[in-house]
């Protein structure tokens, strides 16, 4: 038996990573503050995936856990985090290849949180979300918008490192 999974194993590791990533993402509504958390634990479990299982297996686990968050979480804004980011480690070594890379991500991720943040505030209409951004003014919105690019490039550098 070589090194190379074989379908039956990848399904079932794919299997048991999906299960404890909508489990993940169910408990971080009981969980003060884990709203940017869960989907980053999500994304590091999606990584492992695609080392282990390869490009198209990791899409059906994205595709499957983000459908299932949104869901049964209890924390839309969690799951919608990560739907629209989950994905970023399958994309990663095509922006790594480009020339800016830096740019490229930081343009992607800006574009994503924005737009998460649109729908759920214009279309989905997350009544605690929307107090919760009126109250916090504009300038602490920008500040939160720079502290997520901070904790996004640090996981981008984790996700390198594994």
């Amino acid at each position: 038996m070589g090194n190379k999974p074989t379908p039956a194993s990848a399904v079932a590791l794919g299997g048991v990573l999906a299960s404890l990533a909508v489990l993940i993402m169910g408990m971080g509504s009981l969980i003060p503050g884990s709203t940017y958390l869960c989907p980053m634990i999500c994304i590091l479990l999606l990584q492992a995936v695609l080392k282990a299982c390869g490009s198209r297996m990791a899409w059906a686990w994205y595709g499957a856990v983000a459908l299932l968050s949104l869901l049964l979480s209890g924390d839309k804004e969690a799951a919608v985090l990560f739907a629209f980011l989950g994905y970023y480690p399958i994309l990663k070594p095509r922006l790594d290849r480009r020339r800016g890379k830096w740019l490229w991500k930081a343009l992607l991720f800006n574009g994503i949180i924005l737009a998460a943040y649109w729908l759920m505030l214009r279309v989905l209409g997350l009544e605690e979300l929307t107090s919760e951004f009126s109250e916090m003014g504009r300038f602490l919105q920008a500040v939160l918008l720079i502290l997520g690019n901070a904790v996004f490039f640090l996981l981008d550098r984790l996700l390198r490192k594994l």
